[in-house]
């Protein structure tokens, strides 16, 4: 690209970013306690030094506290940062970290290259222009999506499935032609699509800083990478590693060509997006962005010492969410995600941060939240949060609005404990399968707000769930401190791999046990990408460093667990057949306004459920499915013995078996029109196993 000094007008202050038209490109950066702002240009990526720096006049390129300039005849590709000079006041009293030898990033930019990034130098005095991260000017409008939209798809019929886009096919054993990238993602679909779920949700693809793992690898010493991504530095540019050819400005094409192969495929695609942090850190932390752009606006300041972060994240800083300029933020980024790369939905790391105010209490009504919930640009975005954050604000079922659905954590617990034995549960168990109406049918809520969960990234893997009593964390560099050690989990009598024939054949069952259950219970399923071949970071709880074989997906396993795909493929479509298990309204155990029961709950015998007995391990369910389905009747045993089960009576109908997780491939999961007869009116359950049955 030619090094042209090129001519500059005034501009405009909105819309925020590079925007350029066929005459050149506008900027606009939002500072209000600056006092210069220069726009730094470099031709490539990689250049060490800008070829221009335009100095924004503050009475011709300042609008309120908007500082714009248009640059005539400039054209996307062009690489782009800040300068930004400030009072030189007391950072414990005002807040403001201006330095000029810092460069930022424009957090509008819709592309960025970190090739020169070194995360040491943002840190440190010295002036970092030849190591810091660049935007690059981004034409939206060339792309053609070919009729493609946001599918749409009811929560109702939703099977979420989460996974990493570096991770997922960066191992050499994925045969990927681009591994580790969003077209990775592509060369997959027919594995997705063969499994059957409905939506993928991608761990951060906001560009984020790989150098901000803190130690160092325990083995070969050197350090560690941040690979999960929930340290965002530009919230509206998909991270560079995940495309082809940043360098040449290929990340929001890359980026249109999955999602629109995905919606191809039927798959909606439902972003993890962070915005309770950022990746700038603690007040030790690198200068990227905000830091240097306006610090006292966009972040939570102790106000006994404002050179101080409050960490309500434990990520060293906490986005102050509901300040008017970051709210704009906010709304403008899902906006886009939405309406420019056409994403289905996002779920809010840590989103009860979202809920505090800028001096930290909770908000009744919380600005952004409530924007998001009304804004008609998202009226039909899926909006799931994590509704708790590092400080103990802990909102799963009263999370503000109607239409957000929440991580229920409180599944997820309530699951593994269950599952791995422990007694006394069955009430709670019971209140979790029919859709946590204790959690949200007071507040008006549906069995659609909980996403029903029994792994996700952040713990042990389903496999390692049942292989492992303990976090075996060593390789983080942290001497195994770091990870939760309330894991729920159950080795089933040995700690980690094995080749005791007995223990793992009673890990097998365990994990259909899980399955089963998640994909039989009223809300919406959500599996933690690679369970359903056994997927092992051999006990690892915290892989948030590990870009290596311990976190990436070994696709040797599905050759060599087929027998587990195949179950949860056909757990899968099981509950796609079967509207019962997937309403968007509670179930009742009493007359419904047809006057009939939808619900039944059973111990071994016909309606005596245990749900006082602190030794009980035993539930059975039946479901009626009255005009629109085939009647179900779910038994669970998790008790250390069989036990023999009362069926209640059909009508003109028997009882179909369907599926027994005790028993081996393929006798667990039987196909449409292979379900065996149950002759009598028992049914033998062995020990820890899930048998369920359907009437014709």
């Amino acid at each position: 690209m030619t090094k042209n000094i090129y001519h500059i007008e005034p501009g405009v202050a909105h819309p925020l970013g590079a925007v350029p038209d066929e005459y050149g490109v506008n900027f606009s950066l939002f500072s209000e306690h600056a006092t210069s702002v220069e726009l730094l240009l470099f031709a490539q990526h990689d250049d060490p030094e800008p070829f221009q720096v335009i100095l924004l006049d503050p009475i011709q390129h300042r609008t309120f506290h908007f500082w714009h300039v248009y640059v005539c005849g400039l054209r996307p590709g062009m690489h782009y940062a800040y300068r930004l000079g400030g009072p030189q006041v007391d950072v414990h009293r005002t807040g403001d970290r201006f330095h000029r030898n810092k460069v930022v990033l424009d957090p509008y930019a819709r592309g960025i290259t970190t090739s020169l990034w070194n995360r040491a130098d943002a840190c440190g005095p010295g002036d970092n222009v030849r190591t810091c991260m660049r935007g690059m000017v981004v034409d939206l409008s060339e792309f053609e999506w070919e009729g493609d939209r946001p599918l749409n798809r009811p929560m109702s019929e939703t099977v979420i499935y989460e996974l990493h886009v570096g991770g997922f096919t960066r191992s050499p054993s994925s045969g990927c032609h681009s591994p580790g990238t969003f077209a990775g993602i592509v060369e997959k679909i027919p594995y997705l699509k063969e499994l059957g779920i409905t939506a993928v949700e991608l761990l951060p693809v906001f560009a984020f800083d790989e150098q901000g793992a803190p130690f160092l690898n325990p083995v070969d010493g050197k350090p560690l990478k941040n690979v999960w991504g929930y340290d965002p530095v530009a919230h509206f540019a998909p991270h560079p590693a995940y495309c082809l050819a940043p360098e040449k400005g290929s990340q929001v094409r890359d980026f249109r060509e999955m999602v629109k192969a995905l919606h191809q495929a039927g798959i909606e695609v439902i972003l993890d997006v962070v915005f309770n942090h950022t990746g700038e850190g603690d007040h030790l932390g690198p200068t990227i962005s905000f830091k240097g752009i306006d610090n006292s606006i966009y972040y939570v300041l102790d106000p006994t010492n404002k050179e101080r972060y409050v960490n309500y994240s434990g990520c060293g800083n906490t986005f102050k969410c509901n300040h008017p300029l970051v709210v704009k933020l906010i709304t403008d980024c899902l906006e886009f995600w939405a309406k420019e790369m056409h994403v289905d939905g996002f779920r809010l790391d840590e989103g009860s941060i979202l809920a505090r105010g800028g001096d930290g209490r909770t908000l009744p009504y919380p600005p952004v939240l409530w924007y998001i919930e009304l804004d008609e640009v998202l009226a039909d975005t899926k909006l799931i949060a994590e509704a708790w954050d590092a400080a103990g604000l802990y909102q799963v079922g009263s999370f503000p609005g109607y239409r957000w659905a929440e991580w229920n954590g409180r599944y997820r617990d309530t699951i593994r404990r269950f599952v791995r034995g422990e007694p006394g549960m069955v009430g709670v168990v019971a209140s979790r399968i029919a859709g946590s109406a204790d959690l949200y049918q007071s507040t008006a809520h549906m069995p659609v707000n909980s996403i029903n969960f029994i792994t996700c990234h952040d713990g042990f893997t389903l496999n390692d769930l049942v292989s492992y009593n303990h976090k075996h964390n060593e390789a983080n560099g942290e001497d195994n401190r770091d990870g939760t050690d309330a894991n729920m989990s159950w080795n089933c009598g040995i700690e980690g791999e094995t080749n005791d024939a007995a223990i793992e054949a009673l890990r097998e069952r365990q994990i259909k046990n899980c399955v089963a259950i998640l994909l039989l219970s009223q809300g919406v399923p959500m599996i933690h990408a690679g369970d359903e071949v056994r997927r092992t970071q051999h006990g690892n709880n915290n892989a948030y460093c590990q870009d290596n074989e311990l976190s990436w997906f070994d696709w040797k396993l599905v050759e060599k667990h087929t027998d587990m795909f195949r179950f949860f493929k056909l757990m899968i479509a099981f509950r796609k057949s079967h509207p019962n298990l997937r309403r968007e309204r509670f179930l009742t155990d009493g007359p419904n306004e047809q006057g009939v029961r939808e619900i039944d709950w059973h111990g071994r015998q016909l309606f005596t459920p245990d749900w006082h007995d602190p030794n009980g391990r035993i539930l059975a369910i039946t479901i009626w499915g009255l005009s629109h389905d085939d009647d179900l009747h779910v038994m669970l045993n998790m008790e250390q013995m069989t036990h023999d089960f009362e069926l209640p009576s059909l009508q003109e109908k028997r009882w179909l078996k369907v599926i027994d997780t005790a028993l081996p491939s393929p006798l667990d999961m039987s196909a449409p029109g292979m379900e065996r007869v149950i002759p009598s009116g028992v049914c033998r359950v062995k020990e820890h196993s899930v048998v369920v049955l359907i009437s014709g």
